[in-house]
């Protein structure tokens, strides 16, 4: 009896979901059209056709305005991430490579809506989606290899030497910061991407060199860890405390005989390591303290630098990001990708399509005072890309407290000051 029972209704579940499917099918509105009316004229009156093709015959300075990069930029753009990309023609009107790369930096360059720039291009809202997720995907797998790997011994130490030679700062290998990247409260979130700070966002980890160029990524972990654990749990921050990165071995400082190791620089969110120096805390500091803490804070507007022109070149980044976490990373790692691959091949000849020009980052007078870049101008508003907090709640190791006092010493020396240290040192006390 029981047998037939679990038969019969085995089989009136069965018949239910036969049901259940029938009506979903009767249900399910057909499409009107394949192509909506407005966007058939796409081919003519779209903003690829209207305007980004004759721009490049036309306004090359235009060109880059609207696309953050020169025509042959774009087009060597266009042959990289062609490997990326593979589609049958099997759509009545295909959006060519070249369109859907052009949509997807106009989305990251202008910070406008998937939906505004469908509207412009004639193109349907969830196609202009699908393109800007491919394209970054792609674009990042394109660039990464070359523009964004983390350095080998020998880039490492090319580094250092820029990094002595441009902000002052010997045997040190870049600089690092963790910035929230604010999204919008994603589906069931939950408490996972909520941070200190009341929003919704993801830890990006990044360390750049000397030349505002990132050497490494790291963004996905949750914004509520950006409390005290996401440092030593991403790849960057794992690797350098268990001493797993390839660095080059301790050097003496310059023109001296004291021995200390590479270093990265960070704030007052990081640990005190022999490898990741932060500055002296606190108010109460002598002279050679603040001394340091000058020179290590004037070489970390490098990082400070990168951000901000990163900002103010893809405007996506200025607001919370109205996308998908995942998506959302991948976004983020295609603006970096392009970043490093513009600023490594900016032409000095061209200044109207430099993407780093010269009054663009922050630079010093000869007494020196800081005047400020004009990304600065570009980025007030914004709400975006904000520090982390504090990143790891390790405590500082012997060798770690005795190497940053061998930098403190190297600053009042004659071979590691800078002239202009002790007025600014000075500025605005009693004598």
């Amino acid at each position: 009896m029981a047998t037939a029972r679990m038969r019969r209704a085995m089989l009136l579940l069965e018949e239910e979901e036969i049901v259940c499917c029938l009506l979903l099918l009767r249900s399910r509105r057909r499409r009107r059209w394949s192509t909506r009316p407005l966007n058939q004229s796409r081919r003519d009156e779209g903003e690829y056709s209207s305007l980004v093709r004759p721009l490049r015959g036309i306004d090359e300075q235009s060109h880059f305005k609207y696309f953050r990069m020169s025509a042959n930029r774009f087009d060597d753009l266009l042959h990289r991430i062609r490997p990326h990309i593979n589609h049958a023609a099997t759509h009545s009107s295909p959006v060519k490579l070249e369109e859907r790369l052009a949509v997807t930096l106009r989305v990251l360059a202008s910070g406008n809506s998937q939906k505004s720039v469908a509207q412009s291009y004639r193109l349907g809202s969830t196609t202009v989606s699908l393109i800007v997720t491919e394209v970054c995907e792609a674009l990042w797998s394109a660039l990464c290899s070359d523009f964004v790997s983390l350095p080998d011994k020998n880039k490492w130490a090319d580094i250092s030497q820029e990094f002595w030679r441009v902000w002052n700062f010997p045997n040190c290998l870049g600089c690092v910061v963790g910035k929230h990247v604010f999204i919008k409260a994603p589906p069931n979130a939950g408490s996972g991407f909520f941070n200190n700070k009341g929003s919704h966002s993801l830890v990006l980890m990044a360390v750049c060199d000397a030349n505002y160029r990132f050497s490494m990524v790291d963004i996905g972990a949750y914004g509520r860890e950006g409390d005290g654990g996401v440092f030593q749990e991403c790849m960057f921050g794992s690797s350098l405390l268990h001493g797993t990165l390839e660095l080059p071995p301790p050097a003496n400082l310059p023109g001296s005989t004291t021995t200390v190791p590479h270093v990265f620089l960070g704030d007052a969110a990081f640990p005190l390591h022999q490898n990741l120096m932060r500055p002296f805390p606190g108010t109460n500091l002598d002279d050679t303290q603040r001394i340091y803490n000058y020179c290590h804070s004037h070489a970390r507007r490098v990082i400070e630098n990168s951000f901000g022109i990163l900002a103010a070149r893809w405007r996506i980044l200025r607001r919370p990001i109205d996308f998908h976490p995942e998506k959302t990373v991948k976004v983020v790692k295609a603006c970096v990708a392009l970043h490093n691959y513009l600023s490594s091949t900016d032409d000095a000849n061209t200044p109207a399509t430099r993407y780093i020009p010269p009054r663009f980052s922050d630079s010093f007078t000869s007494a020196g005072d800081v005047v400020d870049g004009e990304w600065r101008t570009v980025v007030a508003s914004d709400s975006n890309l904000l520090d982390a907090g504090q990143l790891s709640k390790a405590q500082a190791t012997r060798a770690a407290i005795s190497a940053r006092n061998d930098f403190k010493s190297f600053f009042l020396s004659p071979q590691g000051l800078v002239p202009w240290q002790e007025s600014v040192l000075r500025r605005g006390t009693l004598n």
